[in-house]
């Protein structure tokens, strides 16, 4: 079995959800050698997470946008910790409900992702400059 590693840093995104699998496929060539495997992708931040949802409709990453920022409003008066700005709290629940990780089966060669899934950043905070991930890939 063998096992590769990049980080590399993401270009910056405005706030919102952002497709990033052809990202991580052009900085990780060594998934085409793996016939069978895992890809795990970690994001080095807690203001930013990662998930796995619909690739096609861009609709859909506007309405997850605008769910979050309902469910995780800025400017809550229980928030502490707003020393970065109005974004800051809210970036770090939202974070941490979608998690700071994905694993994504591989096989032949790719990423097995199912035919509407792609991998999203999750874009929190209103200026961020590009985000740090580490892909580790596993696999024979």
């Amino acid at each position: 079995m063998s096992w590769y590693q990049h980080t590399f840093r993401l270009p910056s995104f405005k706030r919102g959800f952002h497709l990033i699998t052809h990202l991580i496929e052009s900085n990780v060539a060594e998934i085409q050698k793996v016939g069978i495997g895992l890809a795990h992708v970690f994001i080095h931040h807690t203001s930013a997470g990662l998930t796995l949802n619909e690739n096609a409709d861009p609709t859909v990453r506007v309405d997850f946008e605008s769910h979050f920022n309902k469910m995780v409003p800025e400017n809550a008066p229980y928030y502490r910790h707003t020393y970065e700005g109005s974004d800051d709290m809210p970036a770090h629940i939202k974070a941490s409900l979608l998690g700071s990780s994905v694993t994504i089966p591989i096989s032949n060669g790719r990423l097995n992702l199912g035919t509407w899934q792609g991998v999203y950043l999750c874009e929190h905070r209103n200026h961020a400059s590009g985000r740090r991930i580490t892909v580790t890939v596993q696999g024979e």
